[in-house]
């Protein structure tokens, strides 16, 4: 049996009396691309968060790469990238700085990190903009370089939370190429987004949490499947969107109607 790249077992994480994330078991195999959906607050980011060691569970366990995953699994974290959902970068570098910062720190040897550095630079076209401040970036160009700092040594699993968010379309569509071209060589995904149509273009699996519980886990198409069978008229063979699968899932338990309009919109 093929061990998975990610696992986890009853995760579970307390904020005092709040639960953020209860009891969550899922596993992603080796070479996915793996979209992890909810509503706001849903328990997405503190998810990724404990996948990634940012964050401590309260009970439950993590396995990364079949090995159990903590705080202190130092080999495990230089096999794993990270964009996470504050991006965490050092304002007062400049762009090759930081890139050789995080090179060194993934334990690269000083002439790939500078190799490295210059190919992501390019990449993300920023080699126009290597003497100004990250803090002077625009909000899009800080995504490409947290992406690159993510991906300067080679992970094996590259966790991504809203990767695409303030990036144009442009940058996102060379951006998209290169996952995919990281799924062909073999890396594992993990993609936390509120942009549908982007899970729905990339990842082959799914899991939704709502309300720190995983509501559903499967293939799209196995989604795709078990949702229609539910819907009232639906035909077997019809193709439901992401978007259709999701709020069917989670629309009724997450969503609310308004109560009242706005009467100046109404």
């Amino acid at each position: 049996m093929e061990t998975a790249a990610i696992s986890t077992h009853g995760l579970s994480r307390n904020f005092g009396a709040l639960t953020a994330v209860d009891n969550v078991t899922f596993s992603v195999a080796p070479g996915q691309f793996f979209g992890f959906l909810g509503p706001n607050g849903a328990g997405k980011s503190t998810t990724i968060k404990m996948l990634t060691g940012l964050l401590e569970p309260t009970s439950g366990s993590i396995e990364i790469l079949g090995q159990p995953f903590g705080s202190s699994a130092l080999d495990l974290k230089r096999q794993i990238g990270v964009v996470p959902e504050g991006m965490a970068l050092m304002g007062r570098l400049t762009a090759p700085e930081y890139l050789h910062f995080v090179g060194r720190m993934y334990g690269l040897d000083r002439e790939t990190t500078l190799r490295r550095t210059t190919e992501l630079l390019d990449f993300m076209q920023l080699s126009d903009e290597t003497r100004k401040l990250v803090t002077d970036f625009s909000h899009g160009m800080q995504k490409k370089l947290a992406l690159a700092a993510a991906v300067i040594h080679g992970p094996k699993v590259l966790f991504l939370d809203e990767p695409f968010e303030g990036v144009d379309a442009i940058a996102a569509g060379m951006l998209k190429a290169m996952l995919i071209g990281m799924i062909n060589r073999g890396a594992t995904i993990f993609l936390t987004t509120h942009v549908l149509e982007i899970v729905e273009r990339l990842c082959s699996h799914v899991a939704i949490i709502s309300k720190g519980r995983l509501v559903a886990n499967g293939s799209l198409e196995d989604l795709r499947a078990g949702v229609a069978s539910t819907l009232p008229g639906a035909e077997q063979e019809q193709r439901l969107t992401l978007e259709e699968i999701f709020l069917s899932i989670v629309g009724a338990d997450g969503v609310q109607e308004p109560s009242q309009e706005l009467s100046w919109l109404a």
